[in-house]
């Protein structure tokens, strides 16, 4: 097959991006034939270039709801279908979720749309979050199949208005590491508490700073982003400089996670995060908080615990108690790698997504055969 995989954003690798990286990889060792668009030129495509994959900026393309700038990009993208003559579009993210359908329609292309979380979850601020539900309700039969990456956003799709029917479930999967990176959650002192995500609105650092107060740890924060600046004020003002680690942007996080021994996620919204199913895979527990699809791989009291969104007190305690106790830490590791070997690992989500692409794209073609 010739694959376009169409994502928003160059400017940043998420669990979005992490994602299309890895089924391209898959995908062309499988002797397809794979092309990523993007937004603007940004880290992911040179991302993208070292590992072999070919992909191409649209200028145009922002994650901001511009309509000339958008019409701009549809023209691009449809003008890229031309060329490279795909027979799957594999639309990632909300923005070019829309767009690539809406390419789809016009180019007669079969589109399969991958929802890393809805834009308008709990959680996201208004007007956003009406101005996308609407958009997404209005888009969704255009797509011949939406994958989502749990069950409660298949849930919110179904109760948003869209056909059942075109919404799967395909968690995310993360390829595994070498013995030599696993973690070691007893560790030494200081405990290590790590968090990676983007300083941005989607996260909420600020809950996890007030919460880590007083704890006898030390917290170590990966990820950059527009309100890092604030949280780094929130630090000095609460005299914590000590034990709080700015390390900014980095791709070692395998490195990084072999060397601490409780992982946390505290978040205003998530789809199905990535970062959890590498602190899993590494062997640690998890503290996060109860949003997206956290629930169906953080098992509450087994392999962490899942708290209330904004619930600084719970976070404290449940922190508190996993620094405190090295058997907690050691079990809930224990049954978050093997939740993580069951269930999470890339090989899982690579043959059901590839499912989903060529059973697409035999379905469409049946159906011109028939006409």
């Amino acid at each position: 097959m010739n694959i376009l995989f169409v994502i928003t954003r160059a400017d940043a690798i998420g669990g979005a991006q992490v994602h299309v990286k890895d089924l391209a990889i898959a995908l062309q060792k499988d002797r397809h034939k794979v092309l990523i668009l993007t937004g603007q030129q940004g880290v992911f495509n040179e991302d993208l270039r070292e590992a072999g994959i070919e992909s191409i900026p649209c200028e145009f393309l922002r994650k901001q709801i511009n309509p000339f700038l958008d019409g701009k990009s549809l023209r691009y993208i449809l003008h890229i279908i031309s060329e490279f003559r795909p027979d799957l579009i594999a639309a990632h993210s909300s923005k070019t979720g829309i767009l690539g359908r809406l390419a789809s329609k016009m180019s007669q292309i079969p589109c399969v749309f991958t929802a890393h979380g809805w834009s308008f979850t709990t959680g996201i601020p208004q007007p956003n979050r009406t101005i996308y539900r609407v958009l997404e309700k209005a888009t969704a039969f255009l797509a011949d199949k939406i994958i989502c990456v749990s069950e409660h956003d298949r849930s919110i799709g179904i109760k948003a208005g869209m056909d059942s029917a075109k919404l799967l479930t395909v968690h995310n999967g993360m390829k595994d590491i070498t013995p030599n990176l696993m973690a070691n959650p007893v560790g030494g002192q200081p405990i290590k508490v790590a968090m990676i995500a983007r300083f941005d609105r989607q996260k909420d650092h600020a809950t996890l700073i007030e919460a880590f107060q007083d704890l006898n740890a030390e917290l170590i924060l990966i990820g950059d982003g527009p309100s890092m600046l604030k949280t780094q004020k929130q630090v000095e003002k609460l005299n914590m400089a000590k034990k709080v680690q700015f390390l900014g942007f980095r791709q070692d996080i395998a490195q990084i996670l072999a060397e601490v021994q409780i992982f946390t996620l505290i978040s205003n919204w998530e789809g199905l995060p990535c970062t959890i199913i590498e602190a899993m895979r590494a062997g640690l527990p998890v503290v996060a908080s109860d949003v997206g699809g956290v629930k169906e791989i953080v098992i509450d009291s087994q392999t962490g615990y899942v708290i209330p969104r904004g619930d600084a007190i719970a976070l404290h305690q449940k922190l508190a108690y996993l620094i405190e106790n090295e058997s907690a830490r050691t079990s809930m590791g224990i049954l978050a790698r093997q939740k993580y070997e069951s269930e999470l690992t890339f090989k899982h989500m690579y043959e059901r997504t590839l499912a989903v692409y060529e059973q697409v794209v035999a379905d469409r073609a049946n159906a011109i055969a028939i006409k």
